[in-house]
């Protein structure tokens, strides 16, 4: 029988990164520079196990002050009131991982694409885990409605949020 591992984030070889739409026009990309990510597993594929994600609003990085002022505001996150973007998983099947994102107040199921890219020992003899995550939600439905128009009616900033995760994981 196996013996269940936890694995924890190696933040220095890790980001998570999320990509919007700006007028239509161009992309903002950004991340989060503080998170916490642990896993259980009870084998080496990861298949079946668990994965639990603490990210912290006030973290947020598009490399614009204004532009990440308003996302911590109560237009998008309210990084006062609501802290922490959260994601519990439910399942993972070896490609497409299940679970339940929690953006302000609102908790919905989200379905996220996984590329296992494999296990390796580093020069210090720790064991890692490499993925890449991605996936799109919807930001209105998690609460985060500000929006505004163009003179030409464009829309300023796309309901679509494209997810990008890079994360190494160190066994324990």
């Amino acid at each position: 029988m196996e013996t269940k591992s936890k694995w924890v984030v190696d933040p220095t070889h890790s980001e998570v990164g999320f990509k919007v739409k700006h007028m239509m026009i161009s992309t903002v990309t950004g991340y989060f520079d503080k998170f916490d990510v642990v896993a259980c597993t009870n084998g080496d594929d990861f298949k079946d196990g668990s994965v639990e994600v603490s990210i912290d609003v006030d973290s947020v990085n598009t490399k614009q002050n204004d532009r990440d002022n308003h996302l911590k505001s109560d237009d998008f996150f309210n990084a006062e009131k609501f802290p922490k973007l959260i994601f519990k998983s439910k399942s993972f099947d070896g490609s497409t991982l299940s679970g339940d994102l929690t953006i302000r107040d609102i908790t919905k199921e989200v379905k996220l694409d996984v590329d296992f890219n494999g296990i390796a020992t580093d020069p210090y003899g720790q064991t890692k885990a490499g993925f890449e995550v991605t996936g799109e939600i919807s930001r209105k439905e998690f609460g985060l409605k500000w929006n505004a128009v163009t003179e030409a009616g464009s829309v300023v900033v796309s309901d679509k949020v494209k997810i990008a995760v890079d994360i190494q994981l160190v066994k324990q």
